[in-house]
């Protein structure tokens, strides 16, 4: 049975690039980069070899990427780090209904145990406006959290806007930006970003490893021990890991264009061919080339993703699944309301330069069967 991976908002297959840095990093360059001998000397060049990769990507400098464990963690260290050490500015936090739950929780954490106040912007016609976070803005709010990219609807916010709108204001920016890092250009400076978060496994380097672009020094660390990250981490580097994610970012970004150009024909072919179903989009403004969420009328989404995977293909939800069940999506909630049959219904495809019209060509045929068209 061929096997088809449509899933790739969730995690990306390794590219060639991360995994031949992998190897060498792993095989020759062992020593601990923060060992004044000739073998940490020889793994802290690789160490800054590796920051300078991802940051030249960014147009940054090398010294505002700080290494994590992940987007999760990024975001985390950005939000929780910068909240607490400030709180004496301020106590009021603004993001969005529609965030990734490693942004939301943190919210919700620094609200239960600190006492901040959280302001949750929704959707107004399925949609984030800056005018929106303007209202929402007091002279004690210290960080507005915004992601890039949804990662369930592929929708694009208005991050240029809300970075001038800060401009003017104490509150720093967040940028979770794990579903656009490698996938479309981006320069956090020329943003008015502050805070940028990111994750390998998400353009083809490895998991378990990610970073964090910030502009701003003063913020408190997670993790406590050695001087690691500026400080802002403590921990031996994962250096393989940190390898591998910076050849896979050079190497997506030398490959961007013509990336995002064969996902946007693949993308559009598939929607194409979907005309033939009763189908909707959950869709509203600019969105990302390589995500695709939509619905079947009457046809329960949860019943759709197990026949798929049995027929060797695999989409998801786009939203949480704990024990085998499928949770409801809280961005499409947001968007749509808590009544909306689109929560049941809809489901996610998202492509890669990896995949072929061949494949969407069997994954048409399998939606046939399985609901007709």
């Amino acid at each position: 049975m061929t096997q088809i991976y449509l899933d790739n908002a969730a995690t990306t297959a390794l590219s060639q690039a991360a995994i031949s840095s992998m190897f060498e990093v792993t095989q020759r360059h062992y020593g601990n980069p923060s060992s004044i001998h000739g073998f940490g000397r020889d793994a802290n060049k690789v160490l800054r070899k590796a920051r300078a990769d991802i940051a030249r990507v960014l147009s940054v400098s090398p010294d505002t990427i700080i290494f994590t464990s992940g987007g999760s963690e990024a975001d985390n260290l950005a939000i929780q780090g910068y909240a607490l050490a400030n709180m004496h500015r301020g106590k009021h936090l603004i993001t969005t209904a529609i965030e990734h739950h490693a942004v939301l929780h943190t919210m919700e954490y620094l609200e239960q145990r600190f006492g901040f106040e959280i302001t949750y912007i929704k959707p107004e016609n399925q949609e984030i406006t800056a005018q929106q976070i303007k209202e929402a803005l007091r002279p004690d709010t210290i960080l507005v959290s915004v992601m890039y990219a949804n990662n369930e609807t592929g929708q694009l916010l208005p991050i240029r806007e809300i970075g001038s709108l800060l401009s003017q204001h104490q509150a720093v920016f967040h940028v979770d930006a794990v579903q656009v890092v490698g996938k479309i250009p981006i320069k956090p400076q020329e943003l008015g970003i502050d805070f940028l978060s990111a994750s390998a496994h998400k353009f083809h380097g490895p998991k378990g490893i990610g970073f964090l672009y910030s502009s701003i020094h003063k913020f408190d660390s997670l993790i406590h021990g050695g001087k690691q990250e500026n400080q802002h981490r403590a921990g031996t580097e994962n250096l393989p890991a940190i390898a591998g994610m910076a050849a896979a970012l050079v190497h997506q970004s030398t490959q961007m264009i013509q990336n995002i150009e064969y996902i946007h024909d693949l993308k559009s072919y598939t929607l194409k061919n979907l005309s033939e179903f009763d189908f909707y989009v959950n869709q509203a403004g600019a969105h990302l080339p390589h995500v695709l969420n939509i619905g079947f009328p009457g046809r329960l989404n949860e019943q759709l993703l197990m026949r798929l995977d049995l027929a060797g293909i695999a989409i998801s939800t786009g939203s949480a699944c704990t024990a085998g069940v499928v949770e409801n999506s809280h961005v499409l909630e947001a968007m749509y309301g808590s009544d909306s049959p689109r929560l049941k219904e809809s489901v996610r495809i998202s492509f890669s330069e990896l995949n072929t019209k061949k494949e969407i060509d069997i994954l048409l045929s399998a939606l046939k069967i399985i609901i007709g068209g």
